[in-house]
């Protein structure tokens, strides 16, 4: 048979068949009304008579037959599932938020989660209650509280605020700059020019 007229789709009950229907090549099957014999160029399997190969092929047969059935009957129902969910308005992407928030609630309801979350509790205040942590944070006040920290700090805050003036003052008088050029004669000259050209 000459692959180039066969029905390559997977889907398809025809699938390996020409354009004739006739005898499928890789089996040597009849695939129209089932399989009605073995195909002469075919060997037998050892052990296997040609009763037994035809009643295989049978078998076969009426289980892609029931198979391609099935198959439809799924494309049907999933075509009707479709149309129900457009008509209720449902969206994929709505599906899929719902379906988010539906795993979500699951994994927060889970045993998993909530021992996970209670242990994680007992750890936190283990941390805080430590004689470590409650060390740590006590030298932190003290530094906070410190006179070299807060001549620091001032020191920063003055710099920020200096540079903030700084920016500012710069903005002024780029901003002056630019009102100056845009009132003079050649940028006046020029924007005539280039009104024209829009308007030509």
């Amino acid at each position: 048979m000459d692959p180039v007229g066969q029905d390559i789709n997977l889907n398809s009950p025809n699938k390996g068949l020409g354009p004739t229907g006739g005898v499928d090549s890789l089996s040597g099957v009849s695939m129209e009304g089932g399989a009605t014999g073995v195909a002469a160029v075919n060997t037998l399997p050892p052990g296997l008579t040609e009763e037994e190969a035809e009643e295989l092929y049978s078998e076969l047969g009426k289980v892609e037959e029931e198979i391609n059935t099935l198959r439809q009957v799924l494309l049907a129902k999933e075509k009707h599932s479709a149309d129900l969910k457009r008509k209720l308005g449902l969206s994929p992407l709505n599906e899929l938020k719902q379906n988010i928030t539906k795993g979500w609630q699951d994994v927060q309801t889970s045993n998993a989660y909530v021992r996970t979350t209670g242990k994680l509790g007992e750890w936190n205040e283990k941390v805080t209650g430590s004689e470590l942590y409650l060390t740590a944070s006590a030298t932190l006040d003290d530094i906070a509280q410190s006179e070299a920290y807060k001549k620091t700090s001032e020191t920063l805050s003055v710099a920020g605020q200096k540079t903030t003036a700084a920016f500012s003052t710069m903005g002024t008088a780029l901003s002056r700059k630019l009102g100056d050029m845009r009132n003079s004669p050649t940028f006046k000259s020029f924007e005539d020019k280039v009104g024209n050209i829009k308007l030509g």
